[in-house]
């Protein structure tokens, strides 16, 4: 947010904060939802990447078209097993795994 917006709103009432103190999360929480928002985008980026559909990546999986949808939305109803499992089936490796969650 631009320094002068910023000031205006501050000086109007409003305060700015993250969404971790907004919502009251734990850094535990927090760092599970970091950790699901990095799987999905590179669920999404591989599965692009490979020129897949989300209907042709639910068929490798046995799985349905929203399904993988949801798992790229980083929808809370998908574990992180699921997501893991996901890209390990598009190929990724251990290491490339590690990685998406170091970002």
């Amino acid at each position: 947010m631009k320094q002068l917006k910023s000031r205006k709103l501050r000086k109007a009432g409003w305060r700015s904060g993250s969404v971790k103190d907004f919502l009251g999360l734990s850094d535990a929480e927090a760092a599970l939802i970091e950790m699901r928002l990095s799987l999905s985008r590179s669920l999404r980026e591989r599965r692009v990447g490979g020129g897949l559909s989300q209907s042709d990546l639910a068929a490798r999986m046995g799985s349905s078209q929203s399904r993988i949808a949801k798992m790229e939305a980083a929808d809370s109803s998908v574990s992180l097993d699921l997501l893991i499992r996901s890209l390990l089936t598009l190929g990724a490796t251990t290491k490339d795994i590690a990685r998406a969650l170091g970002r």
